[in-house]
C-alpha cells in the first residue's frame, strides 16, 4: 500500500508543478522535454546491472517500451489542444474515466474478484471523477472537437493497461527502473525531435524556467511511474484496485489543493464528487 500512496503523492505533485508553471511562465513543451530526459537519468542510475543496450533491446518489454513512450508524448500533445480547445476539465474527465478500461482489463482477463462492494465502488468512482473534475459552464461547441477527449481517454487507457500486462508479463523483478528510462528515454528522443524541429522552423524561443521545471517535474514523474510499477507488482492488491484508488485519490487530493493552495473555487457539484471519491475509496479497498 506504500508504493500505491507514494505513487498518488508524485502524481499529486505533478499537478502542483504544472500549476506553478503557469504561474511562473514556464514553457510547458520544453519543461515536458526536459522532465523525460531527467526521467530517463534517474532511471539509469536506479538501475543496479550493467547497461548493456543490445540485451535491453533484445528484451520481450523492449518494444512494449518503445510504444509507450511514443504514447506517453503524443497524449500529452492531445490533452494539451483539449485544454486549449474544449477546457481543462473535459480533457482531465477523459484522462481520469479512462480508469475503466484497465480495471475490466483485470477483471477479465486476470480473473480479478468483482464483488458488489467493488463494482458500486468503481461506478461511484467514475461519477466522483466527472463530477469533482467538470466546472460549470464547460461543453464542446464544436463537434470535431469530441474526438480529443475519445483520443485522451483511450490512449490513457492504453497506457495504464499495457503497463499492467508488461509488468506482470515480460518485466523480471529488477527490471523496474531500466523498463521506466527506456520509456522515458523514447519519449525524450521524440521530444527533443519536436524541439529540433520548431528550431528550424524558427519557433524555438529557450525558456531557462523550463529547465529547472522540467528537472523537477521529472523527479515526481519517475516516482509516479516507479512507484505504481511496484503497487502492481504487489502480490496482494489487484490491478482493478490499484488503477480505481489511484485515479480517484489523484483526482480528491488534486482538487482539495487547487482549493487551499490555488483558491480555486469548488460548486457543490465538485463538492458531492469529492464525497463520493471518498466513498468509493473505501467500497473498492473492502475486504
Amino acid at each position: 500500500m506504500i508504493y500505491l500512496l507514494l505513487s498518488i503523492l508524485a502524481s499529486t505533485i505533478i499537478f502542483v508543478l504544472f500549476k506553478l508553471f503557469d504561474k511562473h511562465q514556464v514553457n510547458t513543451l520544453q519543461a515536458i522535454v526536459f522532465n523525460y530526459i531527467t526521467a530517463f537519468c534517474i532511471g539509469i542510475i536506479a538501475y543496479e546491472e550493467p547497461i548493456n543496450i543490445k540485451s535491453i533491446i533484445s528484451t520481450e518489454w523492449f518494444y512494449g517500451a518503445l510504444i509507450l513512450g511514443f504514447l506517453f508524448i503524443a497524449i500529452f500533445n492531445v490533452m494539451a489542444i483539449t485544454s486549449q480547445r474544449v477546457g481543462l476539465s473535459v480533457a482531465s474527465v477523459a484522462t481520469k474515466m479512462s480508469v475503466i478500461i484497465p480495471v475490466v482489463f483485470g477483471i477479465y482477463v486476470y480473473n480479478e474478484s468483482a464483488g458488489l462492494f467493488k463494482i458500486v465502488g468503481i461506478v461511484a468512482a467514475l461519477i466522483a471523477v466527472y463530477l469533482s473534475s467538470m466546472k460549470s459552464g464547460t461543453r464542446i461547441k464544436n463537434k470535431a472537437y469530441y474526438i480529443y477527449p475519445i483520443i485522451i481517454f483511450l490512449g490513457s487507457g492504453i497506457i495504464d493497461t499495457s503497463i499492467k500486462y508488461i509488468e506482470t508479463t515480460y518485466l523480471p523483478d529488477n527490471g523496474i527502473p531500466i523498463f521506466s528510462a527506456t520509456i522515458f528515454g523514447f519519449a525524450a528522443i521524440i521530444g527533443i525531435s519536436t524541439l529540433l524541429i520548431k528550431k528550424l522552423q524558427g519557433k524555438f524561443i529557450f525558456n531557462p524556467k523550463s529547465l529547472i521545471g522540467g528537472f523537477a517535474l521529472g523527479i515526481v514523474n519517475y516516482a509516479s511511474i516507479y512507484y505504481i510499477l511496484k503497487a502492481l507488482d504487489h502480490e496482494t492488491l489487484e490491478s482493478s484496485t490499484i488503477f480505481t484508488v489511484n485515479n480517484v485519490a489523484i483526482i480528491l487530493l488534486t482538487s482539495l489543493l487547487g482549493l487551499f493552495l490555488f483558491k480555486e473555487k469548488l460548486s457543490t457539484k465538485n463538492w458531492i464528487g469529492i464525497s463520493l471519491a471518498v466513498i468509493s475509496i473505501l467500497l473498492v479497498t473492502a475486504l
